[in-house]
Order: structure tokens, then C-alpha cells, then sequence
């Protein structure tokens, strides 16, 4: 025994041994309590709630859904985003700060070294606390990004084996500094990006290969069981015209055979399976399935005839990801200078490296919802809005960022509005339409009276109500009550505890036709009695604001 326990009592060593046995036996561990956050005591002694910040909104296109930017700490977005999108999120991706002890990253106001004895512990906590909080916001087939370099990559893989436990985790290379920076021992030319999804299902989407990487291949067989008497319907023609495919000919009769591999009608070419030694073989595919692959195929024209060859555009992605256009200097840092001139950030992603990402996951998901809770420079947007632009998508992002340096009015923002509006330097991938909210967090501070925090609350929600529902815009206000619509949705919302003027309300909702929800204040902790609303027809009752204050007592436990 040191001499440091020796000199303990019974009971101090007791206690000791009490905590020892409460510890994780496996798994990653890091001092929890000299590291609390400032943030954490602004929740001990308020409730988050968003301010909307209307100079900044952008309307581009009324048929458009909703984005969403929210500036402040992203503890505090996360709690709010734990009331409004709950299980809502499809995909969230992330790129933190990297903790590289190059004082590129702040706790607690003061930048992080590599001096710093508790530099790792703080980097796990901060990372804990929001990645508990974002798994909440996950769909039930939703996926988790979460970009790192090899200062934390270890540590990250640890903390999420231990909060996505039920998960499947792969961890993708991906090349994104092909001059390399230089390290100790290794000039490092890639970073790390963590792919988590849910267990035994199909949810990476094949990638797209580029046209001059497709491999193409006669769409004639050949080897083994490659003759025409091994598969009668796959012997047919297929029919060219201006060196393109126009049709599919019927099965043909088994007493009939070609005397030429291509045949002349008029403008048109009939190919048949031959090969050049005049061997009936077969297609790849049987007639009944050709046209579901078409748009794979092309003609090829040789010196006395055509063949046909298909080539696939798509593939599975590879563990190892290597693109030109990955290049972080190239597409990241020379982009944002040119959509946003004078601005400063340091090592942004570039933009079809987080495209190729999100593609991966929400590439045939064309409503999807997109979280970035490390926003930056806000490329993640910006992916975002070149996915609909490449298929007509209605996919929606939300980011959360600070406002350090600046970096949310003076980078993230304008380049958002830089994508939206056009760049003339960028027009492939600027001059999207959309529309944008913008929000900054603010507080409600607890009070010992419960009743009276419950007023201030309901009063101060309606932008989170308004994010819940997806209804924005204000149709009518008076002093006890609101009312919103989107298309043919309507949304009320009674911030009275006197009920006086409900049905002054009650006639305002029965002029309009649609979905309608009603938010109603009470302090009931168990909600509205519905005994009261029975004649409300065709009204979805919900109460405010017990739920909002029982969600933040759960996310405070973490």
C-alpha cells in the first residue's frame, strides 16, 4: 500500500473502493468532473429556447421546404432540436474540431494545447454530451457521420462503440490532402470518416462512377454455359438505329438462324448474340429483363457490324476513398474565398467530399432531413443544396454553429446565401433555390415557481412550435393567441391560462379549411382535459408546455 492510502481512515478507503466498483471494467473513461462546461451551468439554471432572426431569413421558392440555421452553442440547439425533431433526423453529419493541440479549438473560452494534461478528457466530454443528445434525433434507419484525423481517432471509435452500442460502425479512409502535411515521422495525406448505421440492413446506396471510369464489357456472354441452347430466351435481337438503341426483338424460333451478326433493315440493325467465329451464343440477360437495363448499355460500331456493351454507372463504395475533387485546398478553401471574398477559415472540407458522403447515405432519399452540428463554414449546406440540384430534391438541412470568430454572420451564413443567390466563378454549383431560417438560442431562466416557469416558457416557444410543425408563416395575432399555415396546415397556439377568449379562437380556426392543430396552455402536468375541447371539431389538440419541460429533464441527466 503507498503511502498515500496509508494515511486514509477506514471510511475514506471504503469510499475509495465504492467508486472503484461503480466504474466501467472496459471501455473509455476520462475525468469528468474538473472539466464541467460553462454551458452546463447555463442548463442548471434555464430552459433553451430559439429567437428568430427575420432580417436574415431567405425566401427564394414558396413550393421549397424550410432549411434551418441556428447560431449558438450546440449544446443548447440540441436540446432545442430534442423537442422539435425527435427521431426526425434521416442523417446527420459532423465534422468537430479535430484537437489537434495546435490551439485551432476552445473549452471553456481558452484554446487547447498539447501542454494541456486534460486536452483528451476534455475533447471526450464535449463530444459525449452532444453526440447523447443527436442520437435522439435519429429515424429509425438514421445514420451518423462523423468526420476525425488520427489525433482523436481512437478515442472517437471507443466513444462510439460505447453511445451506439446497438449500431454498426465502419471507419472510411478518405484521401483529402494529396501534397500530405507534414508529421514526425509520416506526411499525412487522409482523414478519417466514421460511418454509423443500423445493424444488418442495406443502407449505403451505390455510388456513382464517373463515364470515363466505367468498365464496360460486351453484353454478349462468353465461357461456360454461354450458348444459345443454354438459355433459350436470351437469344433475341436487339435493334439499332443511328448507332442507338430503339428495341428489343422476340425470342427467336429455334429453327431460326441468323447468317450475320448484324442485319440491315432499311435504317435500322438487328445484333444477334454471334460471336466472330459465327458461334450462337447468348445475351447476359433474358428478354423478359433487358429493358430494365437499358440505360447501361451503349452501342458500339465496329469495321462490318455493331456490338453491344453494357457498363455500369454505380458501384459499391470502397473502404478507401480517392478523388481529385476531394482536395480540401482546391474545392474547400479556394471555394469559400470565392463565395465569401476577405473571409478566414481554416482546413474547410471540401464540398463533394461531404456530397460524396451525404450521396451515400441520402442519395435516393430526396426528403431528407440533414443535421450538422459542427456547421463551420457551412459546406455541409451547401452538399445539400447541389444533391437537389442534381435531382430535383426537397431535402432540407439544419445546422448549429457558434458565432467564435465570427464565423456564423461573417462565413456560414453568406456562403449559404452565396450558393442560393449565384456565383459567377461557381454557376454549377451555385444559384439553388431555397429558403432559410435563421435562429439564435436564447434562455428562459428557471424560477423556483413552477407555475410561473411554465408562463414564461409558453410565451417564449413559438418558434420551437413553429419548427415542430413545420408551419411558419403568420396569418393572425392578438394578445392571447397566434395562428400559422403552411399550404393547407394551420397551426393556433393559446398562451392564456384564462380561457376566456378561446372560442374568439375557435371561430378563427373553423373559416379555414385543412389540417388544423391547436397548442393550448395549461398547467396541468398530466395536460388538457379534452372533455373541455369536444365541440373543437376536426382540431388536433396539443397542450404546452409540459413536454417541452420534461424533455429538458431527461437531456439534463446526460
Amino acid at each position: 500500500m503507498t503511502q498515500k492510502y496509508k494515511e486514509l481512515s477506514k471510511e475514506q478507503l471504503v469510499e475509495i473502493i465504492e467508486r472503484l466498483k461503480d466504474q466501467k471494467k472496459y471501455g473509455i473513461v476520462w475525468e469528468e468532473e474538473k472539466i464541467r462546461e460553462i454551458f452546463e451551468s447555463d442548463s442548471d439554471n434555464a430552459i433553451s429556447i430559439l429567437k428568430q432572426i427575420s432580417s436574415k431569413e431567405i425566401r427564394k421558392d414558396e413550393q421549397l421546404p424550410w432549411n434551418i440555421m441556428i447560431e449558438g452553442d450546440n449544446y443548447h440547439s440540441l436540446s432545442v432540436l430534442n423537442y422539435t425533431h425527435e427521431s426526425k433526423i434521416d442523417l446527420i453529419y459532423i465534422d468537430p474540431p479535430y484537437n489537434t493541440g495546435a490551439k485551432n479549438w476552445k473549452y471553456n473560452n481558452d484554446y487547447v494545447d498539447e501542454s494541456d494534461t486534460y486536452r483528451h478528457s476534455k475533447w471526450l466530454s464535449m463530444m459525449s454530451k452532444r453526440l447523447r443528445l443527436a442520437k435522439n434525433l435519429l429515424t429509425e434507419n438514421g445514420v451518423l457521420i462523423c468526420a476525425i484525423d488520427e489525433n482523436e481517432v481512437t478515442r472517437l471509435g471507443l466513444l462510439l462503440e460505447e453511445i451506439f452500442s446497438s449500431k454498426e460502425i465502419h471507419l472510411i479512409t478518405i484521401v483529402h490532402n494529396p501534397r500530405g502535411i507534414q508529421g514526425k515521422n509520416f506526411s499525412y495525406t487522409n482523414e478519417f470518416a466514421y460511418f454509423v448505421l443500423p445493424k444488418n440492413k442495406k443502407i449505403i446506396q451505390n455510388r456513382k462512377i464517373d463515364a470515363e471510369n466505367i468498365d464496360w464489357r460486351n453484353l454478349r456472354d462468353n465461357g461456360g454455359e454461354s450458348l444459345r441452347q443454354d438459355a433459350k430466351n436470351c437469344f433475341y435481337p436487339i435493334i439499332v438505329e443511328d448507332e442507338k438503341i430503339i428495341g428489343f426483338g422476340d425470342v427467336c424460333e429455334t429453327e431460326f438462324h441468323p447468317k450475320k451478326q448484324s442485319i440491315k433493315d432499311d435504317n435500322k440493325y438487328y445484333i444477334y448474340p454471334i460471336d466472330r467465329n459465327k458461334v450462337e451464343r447468348k445475351w447476359r440477360y433474358a428478354r423478359q429483363s433487358v429493358e430494365s437495363i437499358l440505360k447501361l448499355l451503349r452501342v458500339k460500331k465496329n469495321k462490318d457490324n455493331y456490338e453491344i456493351e453494357i457498363g455500369k454507372d454505380f458501384g459499391t463504395y470502397p473502404t478507401v476513398w480517392q478523388n481529385a475533387k476531394y482536395d480540401s485546398n482546391e474545392y474547400g478553401k479556394k471555394i469559400i474565398g470565392t463565395l465569401v471574398p476577405n473571409s478566414s477559415f481554416d482546413y474547410p472540407k471540401s464540398v463533394y467530399n461531404v456530397y460524396d458522403c451525404l450521396h451515400s447515405v441520402v442519395g435516393s432519399n430526396k426528403n431528407a432531413v440533414v443535421l450538422d452540428f459542427f456547421a463551420g463554414s457551412g459546406t455541409t449546406a451547401h452538399a445539400v443544396l447541389m444533391l437537389n440540384k442534381s435531382d430535383g430534391g426537397r431535402r432540407q438541412f439544419i445546422l448549429c454553429t457558434n458565432n467564435e470568430n465570427e464565423i456564423a454572420e461573417t462565413v456560414c451564413y453568406p456562403r449559404i446565401k452565396s450558393v442560393i443567390f449565384g456565383n459567377l466563378s461557381y454557376p454549377e454549383i451555385t444559384g439553388i433555390k431555397a429558403n432559410l431560417k435563421y435562429y439564435k438560442t436564447s434562455f428562459v431562466k428557471k424560477t423556483l415557481n413552477k407555475d410561473l416557469l411554465k408562463i414564461r416558457v409558453t410565451q417564449e416557444c413559438t418558434e420551437m412550435l413553429c419548427m415542430n410543425e413545420k408551419i411558419y408563416d403568420e396569418i393572425k395575432k392578438t394578445d392571447d393567441f397566434r395562428i400559422f399555415k403552411n399550404n393547407n396546415r394551420f397551426m393556433g397556439i393559446y398562451y392564456s391560462l384564462d380561457y376566456a377568449k378561446l372560442d374568439f379562437l375557435k371561430i378563427e380556426l373553423s373559416k379555414l379549411i385543412g389540417e388544423k392543430i391547436l397548442y393550448c396552455f395549461t398547467l396541468d402536468p398530466l395536460g388538457l382535459d379534452k372533455n373541455d375541447f369536444e365541440d373543437w371539431i376536426n382540431v388536433e389538440l396539443k397542450d404546452v408546455p409540459q413536454k417541452i419541460l420534461d424533455i429538458y429533464e431527461i437531456i439534463n441527466e446526460y
